[in-house]
């Protein structure tokens, strides 16, 4: 089976304004899964992009500063987002990722790879039971909810620890096949990487602490947030 990317990636890509984009993929959260390397060359090949990747398994397979500075879009998988931070934070990944970011690198990603960039939100990293992830990058000073249609504790655990102030009073949240642009710090653009209806369909939140209780405002794909 053969993987092409999605309507999300493509537009990261032309974001770059680059002919033939630098891509760097970074899969700690998988524990560098070699099959997920694959599939993802194959696909940012086909794409038209130069890809390249950043391991810690053994060992980092490059500088991570020359490595991230010198891409033009970073794309992390998903897994682990527990695992994927404390390897960051022992190899200076971490500093690597906001330096890149602070020169105009696109950083991106999918599931554990959203959460990294935020505060903290909700993780299954420790178990099948979700916990709170409280130590994320904070590139983006909010919580983040993944999976949010996905999984049914998602919600109600952003919502609990939102209001008991582990997670911090204003979060992000997204559906399965759904994203946020983000310019700087400033959500902006909903989009997706499937077809769906912007009223009923997958979609992504803005979910607020307000005098004590969690408003959710609901944005369709296509939504402006700004």
């Amino acid at each position: 089976m053969s993987w092409r990317l999605g309507a999300m990636v493509i537009d990261a890509l032309a974001s770059t304004e680059k002919v033939r984009p630098r891509v760097c993929l970074v899969n700690t959260a998988m524990g560098d899964n070699l099959t997920y390397y694959a599939i993802a060359y194959e696909a940012f090949n086909e794409a038209g992009c130069d890809v390249t990747e950043l391991k810690v398994f053994p060992q980092p397979s490059a500088d991570p500063e020359e490595r991230l500075g010198g891409s033009d879009l970073v794309w992390v998988g998903g897994g682990s987002v527990a695992n994927l931070l404390a390897l960051w934070r022992l190899h200076d990944i971490d500093t690597a990722m906001r330096s890149a970011w602070e020169q105009g690198v696109i950083l991106g990603g999918v599931s554990a790879g959203s959460l990294c960039w935020h505060l903290g939100g909700t993780t299954d990293s420790f178990g099948q039971i979700l916990q709170p992830v409280t130590n994320g990058l904070g590139f983006l000073p909010y919580a983040n909810g993944v999976h949010y249609d996905a999984e049914t504790q998602r919600r109600p655990l952003l919502h609990q620890l939102m209001k008991s102030e582990v997670l911090a009073p204003l979060a992000y949240a997204t559906d399965n096949t759904v994203g946020i642009w983000y310019e700087g710090i400033e959500a902006t653009t909903v989009v997706s990487d499937a077809s769906v209806d912007p009223t009923t369909g997958p979609a992504a939140y803005k979910v607020e602490l307000i005098d004590g209780e969690v408003v959710e405002t609901r944005f369709g794909v296509g939504s402006q947030l700004r």
